[in-house]
């Protein structure tokens, strides 16, 4: 097989998984079934991947590199301040989880982003680091490093208690934007309080 055909195959394999993971989730992710849904035979993801991890990394690397475009887009407008891009930001990636669950879960396993395949781990420190840089621009004060680490996992949670609809039922709120602006004020401070 020459070497376009090999490309184009390890390309179908990741787009067959990328379709399924958004069908059915992660779990569905086996390489028997990913191989048949892109009609080869089950040995064949391995001469391109040769773990099951390999294979799930490249999956969710596509899912950064589609959060990052769409946080991109979201900041596309430098007339604002940090404040209303980080706001941006932040409700561009809930969104991004809770219309993507499957892939969203796949993208911050922890056995892909320890494993080193395809840099995953690097791949998604770019969008930590733009969080890092436009909370320094509403905090300067704060070690912005942790200020972003807590307003992820707090963003994350959100995420995850939403889409089980935990937090619907124990706030009753049907739009996680007051969730948002609550978490935002907590690591910020009060919107127009600075």
């Amino acid at each position: 097989m020459n070497s376009d055909a090999e490309a184009g195959l390890r390309t179908r394999l990741v787009d067959v998984g990328v379709e399924l993971v958004a069908a059915e989730g992660a779990q569905a992710l086996t390489l028997r079934e990913i191989a048949r849904r892109a009609g080869v035979s089950h040995g064949a993801p391995r001469r391109y991947f040769p773990t099951h991890l390999e294979l799930l990394s490249a999956i969710a690397r596509r899912g950064f590199d589609a959060l990052a475009q769409q946080a991109a887009a979201a900041l596309d407008d430098g007339t604002v301040g940090p404040r209303a891009r980080l706001t941006r930001l932040s409700r561009t990636y809930l969104r991004f989880a809770l219309d993507n669950p499957g892939m969203y879960e796949l993208m911050f396993r922890h056995d892909l982003l320890e494993s080193g395949h395809l840099g995953l781990r690097e791949t998604s420190l770019p969008l930590f680091g733009l969080l890092t840089e436009l909370v320094g621009g509403v905090r300067p004060e704060a070690d912005a490093r942790l200020v972003a680490g807590a307003l992820w996992a707090n963003l994350h949670g959100i995420a995850q208690l939403w889409g089980w609809g935990s937090l619907q039922l124990a706030t009753g709120v049907q739009d996680f934007d007051a969730l948002l602006c609550s978490a935002l004020d907590a690591h910020l401070g009060p919107e127009g309080g600075r």
